[in-house]
C-alpha cells in the first residue's frame, strides 16, 4: 500500500512536519513496516511556508536584519533550499501587520523595503529561484519600498529620491528601473497569491485592506487616487502595466510591483507549493493520500491546503483516496466532500477545552490514535 502525506500545521498546536511524521509512525504501526509512505511539507502561502518547505526540502533557515515596516531594523529570516537555488519568503517576516503595534498602524508610515532587502541578500547568497508569500501586510506602499532597495529609482519633481513608505506615492514624479540590480533580472519569482483584488478603485488594495492595516476613510481615498497616479506614471515613463491583474492589489500593491517590474507570476498559494515540492510524481500511484489542518469547515473548499491536495490528487490519480484529519470539524465540514475529499476525521476522543485540545502533548496523542484507527479500518477492509 502507498500512502502520500500532506497535512498543514495545526495551527498553535502541531507543525505540518510533525503532522506528517506521527501519521507515518502509526500508519507503519498498523502496516508492520509494510507500507510505502511518502511524506511532503504542506503549507499554502501562508504562515508557515518557510518552515514547511524549508524543513521538507532539506533547507535551512537563514536569519538576517533588515529594515522593519516602520523604518527600524528587525530581525527576519528566509528559507534558503541550496540544491535548487530556491530562497522561501514570507513577506510578513519583513513587513508584516504583526510587526506594528495597534496604536502604529497607519500604511502611510509602513514600508516594504525590508522584503526587498530579504530578496536581494538571498540572491547575493546565490538564489535565483523565489518563492514568496505575500499574506499578511502592513503596507499599502506598491511595493516601492522592496522596489527601491532592488535599485529602482522613484523622484520626486526636483530628482530627488521620494520617502520610501505609503506616503512617498503621492511624491512620485519620475520612476527608473534601468538602474535595477543586475543579479535581480537574473531571478525567477513565484507569488503565492490568494487575493483576486486590482490594484485601485472600489476593490482595490486601499479600499478593501487599508482599514485593517489602520487607515480612515480619509486615508484611504488619498492613497487609492496617488496609487492611481503611480500606475498611469509607469505606464506613460515605462510601458508598463497590470493595475487590472487578478491579485495586483495584494499586500497593498505588491503584487502588482512583482508582476510589473519584475516579470513574476501570481498564483494561488496551494497550487504553487504543489508544484513545488513536486508531489505529482508520487500521487500517480498512490493508494491513499492523508490530508487536514486544524479546522474544516465550509471555507476549506474555498482553496485552502487541504482541499488543494484533494483535487490535485483525484487530476493526478482519479482512483486515490483521499482523507483529511482536523483538529476539530465545524457543522458545514461535510462541504469538503464534494470537492475530493472523501473522508474526514476529527481526532478529538474525549469532550475537552479548546486549550488542552491544542496541548502538544494532547494533539499529538490524539492524531496517533485517530490515524491508528482509520488504518486498522483500511487493514480490515
Amino acid at each position: 500500500m502507498k500512502v502520500v502525506i500532506a497535512i498543514d500545521s495545526f495551527k498553535g498546536s502541531l507543525s505540518s512536519s510533525e503532522n506528517a511524521n506521527i501519521t507515518a509512525s502509526a500508519i507503519q504501526n498498523v502496516m508492520d513496516g509494510k507500507a510505502d509512505i511518502k511524506i511532503f511539507p504542506l503549507a499554502d502561502g501562508g504562515e508557515g511556508t518557510v518552515d514547511a518547505l524549508t524543513s521538507g526540502l532539506n533547507g535551512k533557515i537563514v536569519k538576517t536584519e533588515v529594515t522593519g515596516p516602520l523604518g527600524t531594523k528587525i530581525t527576519s529570516r528566509y528559507g534558503l533550499i541550496e540544491s535548487s537555488k530556491t530562497a522561501v519568503i514570507e513577506m510578513a517576516d519583513a513587513a508584516g501587520l504583526n510587526l506594528v503595534p495597534v496604536h502604529l498602524r497607519n500604511p502611510l508610515n509602513t514600508t516594504t523595503y525590508g522584503l526587498g532587502e530579504l530578496i536581494l541578500e538571498a540572491a547575493n547568497t546565490g538564489c535565483r529561484n523565489f518563492i514568496i508569500g505575500i499574506g499578511g501586510s502592513s503596507t499599502n506602499d506598491c511595493g516601492i519600498g522592496m522596489l527601491a532597495a532592488l535599485g529602482v529609482k522613484f523622484n520626486d519633481k526636483d530628482g530627488n529620491p521620494v520617502p520610501i513608505s505609503g506616503a512617498g506615492l503621492k511624491d512620485i514624479q519620475t520612476i527608473d528601473n534601468s538602474t535595477l540590480i543586475p543579479i535581480i533580472r537574473e531571478c525567477k519569482f513565484r507569488i503565492a497569491c490568494d487575493v483576486k483584488n486590482p490594484l485601485y478603485g472600489s476593490n482595490g488594495c486601499s479600499a478593501i485592506y487599508g482599514p485593517q492595516k489602520g487607515a480612515t476613510p480619509e486615508i484611504v481615498d488619498l492613497m487609492d487616487t496617488w496609487i492611481h497616479s503611480f500606475a498611469d506614471k509607469i505606464k506613460k515613463q515605462l510601458g508598463l502595466s497590470g493595475a487590472e491583474v487578478e491579485g495586483a492589489g495584494a499586500a497593498g500593491g505588491l503584487g502588482y510591483a512583482f508582476k510589473t517590474f519584475l516579470n513574476a507570476s501570481l498564483e494561488p498559494g496551494i497550487d504553487l507549493i504543489l508544484d513545488a515540492i513536486n508531489i505529482k510524481s508520487e500521487l500517480i500511484s498512490a493508494d491513499i493520500v492523508i490530508t487536514g489542518e486544524g479546522c474544516l469547515d465550509s471555507q476549506t473548499v474555498m482553496g485552502k491546503a487541504p482541499i488543494g491536495v484533494a483535487r490535485f490528487a483525484k487530476k493526478c490519480n482519479p482512483a486515490v483516496k483521499v482523507i483529511a484529519v482536523c483538529g476539530g470539524a465545524a457543522k458545514d465540514a461535510a462541504a469538503v466532500n464534494e470537492h475530493g475529499i472523501d473522508a474526514y476525521f476529527p481526532i478529538i476522543h474525549m469532550p475537552m477545552s479548546v486549550s488542552e485540545a491544542m496541548d502538544y502533548e494532547v494533539a499529538k496523542t490524539n492524531l496517533y490514535q485517530t490515524v491508528t484507527q482509520i488504518f486498522r479500518l483500511i487493514s480490515i477492509i
